[in-house]
């Protein structure tokens, strides 16, 4: 009996332990225990912001935004003797390596790892479907380039984690990402959100959309030909640009080689750029006609001008030459032009001063970048008077000791056809919000350059280039009145720092005697059969424009053209 009695007083102890223990965790410390579960289930999740889509002029898009899902992982509750399975699983459907998904399912310390982004809703759907403890989705978005490498360089793209990392994309992401949002809710053993548990949210902010002036089509023709150029002469690069002078709206802005946004892991780093305007360029003979442009406004030359011009020019210890050996020729300006000759563009530079020649540079944009919204862009090379050579003027006349990016000279091309007057080139049309209400980008800047008279001189003698006389024949268009210059300049290449190689472009307008586009083609250092201007990029000119002319219904004006007198003696 005795040992009956002590062993119920030893279980009443050990209950009113348990009692003790018991009131001790709902009322004592009860605030202490309850914090630290409401803890471990509620977790802050990130509300991602829809970020604004990359529009062509027509409003279709070249970059968009498309749900996704994440997938995420708790490896507290993931148990060791699942971890194998769930390698098995989720490694090859999300296209990781089995080491680095073991690793992070079995990382200590933590309730929350994120195993991938960007995974489609039905992927996450077929991994929830394998009912995996701890393994778990979120919501979000993922960006998408519906038309592969089209203008890449100019759209950019998005790293991992969401944010632009070139082009548009780096450049605009503030106006793009929106703002996010966050939910904080409460998560149960299993990795699922409780629905009646904790919920406090604050709703994302949509980015804004941005309206290119870009057009599609004339984007795609404009990438088709470059690329298709390119590798046909074996150059190194080429762009080519599609410009409306009367608005300098920029229709096409194409580059080869290039990448694709959707698979940037997959390219060269190297193409990521804007090359239309990081890459600077020695424009050669299609910068004579700014020269052209100096000498008819503050020297007194015209079109029909005579110069006598030899192959050769010295000064000092300098001799400068023609591309062709040839005997004295007696040349209009017109002829000059024509035959785009290096030494009778000296000539004709010698009736204006240094810096009369500086200023026009200037005026016509050289020196200075364009002001697009594309990362990185060069402003070229062009050195005040005061810092030239004796000798310096002479190349810079004819295209050479200068430098421009690609949409610089467009823009000088789409300043004469516009009758001498200078339209900032623009790419962005304006924006629209989550509603869909587009609104303006403001106007770009306008200013008269050149007279009227001397640009209309100059689009004339553009049009004897592309006549049988003249260096770009290929250039023409049945039916259309065609003004351009071909250029072919010694390439500056930094690797040796000397010339080595060529830039060949042609850049010019149609219709000449009244223009609606403008079109610019630069192919750097092409090695296979001609590297001539008027073999490699007039052909891509032609082909480009043919199209655009098409596309933008701009039917012939009918007229004749003027008579271009080439030699000033018949």
């Amino acid at each position: 009996m005795k040992r009956l009695n002590a062993g119920l007083l030893v279980v009443a102890f050990v209950l009113s332990l348990f009692a003790g223990r018991l009131v001790q965790l709902q009322t004592i410390e009860s605030g202490k225990y309850s914090d630290q579960a409401m803890a471990q289930r509620v977790r802050d999740l990130k509300l991602p912001a829809l970020r604004g889509a990359i529009t062509d002029a027509q409003g279709r898009p070249l970059a968009m935004t498309v749900e996704a899902r994440a997938i995420t992982a708790d490896p507290y509750v993931i148990k060791p003797d699942k971890r194998q399975a769930i390698v098995d699983a989720l490694a090859p459907t999300l296209g990781l390596s089995k080491d680095a998904v073991m690793k992070a399912i079995s990382r200590k310390g933590t309730q929350f790892v994120n195993l991938a982004h960007g995974v489609t809703p039905d992927q996450a759907r077929l991994i929830m479907s394998w009912n995996f403890q701890g393994i778990g989705t979120l919501p979000e978005y993922r960006r998408e380039y519906p038309n592969g490498s089209l203008g890449a360089s100019v759209i950019g793209f998005v790293n991992g984690a969401g944010k632009g990392a070139a082009g548009l994309e780096s450049t605009q992401n503030a106006v793009l990402s929106g703002r996010d949002g966050w939910q904080r809710v409460e998560i149960s053993l299993e990795g699922q959100h409780i629905p009646m548990g904790e919920d406090q949210k604050k709703p994302p902010v949509p980015g804004r959309g941005i309206r290119l002036t870009l057009q599609e089509d004339l984007q795609y023709k404009a990438q088709q030909e470059i690329e298709k150029q390119v590798k046909a002469s074996g150059a190194r690069s080429g762009t080519v640009i599609v410009m409306d002078p009367r608005t300098g709206a920029l229709l096409a802005m194409a580059s080869a080689p290039g990448y694709d946004p959707n698979h940037v892991t997959q390219g060269d780093r190297d193409l990521w750029g804007s090359p239309l305007v990081q890459e600077a360029y020695e424009p050669g003979s299609t910068g004579k006609v700014v020269t052209a442009a100096a000498v008819m406004e503050h020297g007194g030359v015209t079109k029909d001008t005579p110069f006598e011009v030899p192959y050769e020019f010295r000064k000092y210890d300098r001799v400068f030459h023609d591309a062709e050996r040839h005997g004295v020729e007696h040349l209009t300006f017109a002829g000059v032009l024509a035959k785009s000759s290096n030494v009778g563009t000296i000539l004709a530079s010698q009736h204006i001063s240094e810096q009369q020649l500086y200023q026009t540079l200037r005026d016509f944009g050289f020196g200075q970048p364009t002001g697009l919204p594309l990362p990185g862009e060069t402003p070229g090379l062009l050195k005040p008077p005061s810092k030239w050579s004796g000798t310096d003027r002479y190349p810079i006349a004819f295209g050479q000791t200068v430098s421009v990016n690609a949409v610089q000279m467009a823009s000088v091309y789409a300043t004469i056809a516009n009758g001498g007057v200078r339209v900032a080139p623009n790419l962005v049309a304006g924006t629209v919000d989550p509603n869909g209400k587009f609104a303006p980008a403001p106007a770009p800047q306008r200013r008269q350059v050149v007279g009227q008279g001397t640009a209309r001189q100059i689009s004339d003698m553009l049009e004897g280039v592309t006549t049988s006389e003249g260096t770009a024949p290929k250039a023409q268009i049945k039916g259309y009145r065609v003004a351009g210059k071909t250029g072919t300049a010694q390439r500056f290449d930094a690797g040796c720092d000397c010339y080595k190689g060529y830039t060949a472009s042609f850049a010019g307008f149609a219709p000449a005697d009244d223009p609606r586009l403008v079109v610019q083609v630069v192919l750097q250092d092409p090695k296979r059969g001609s590297h001539y201007g008027g073999d490699v990029a007039a052909p891509v000119f032609r082909d480009v424009m043919s199209f655009a002319l098409q596309s933008e219904k701009i039917p012939p004006t009918g007229s004749k053209p003027p008579i271009i007198k080439i030699y000033a003696r018949d």
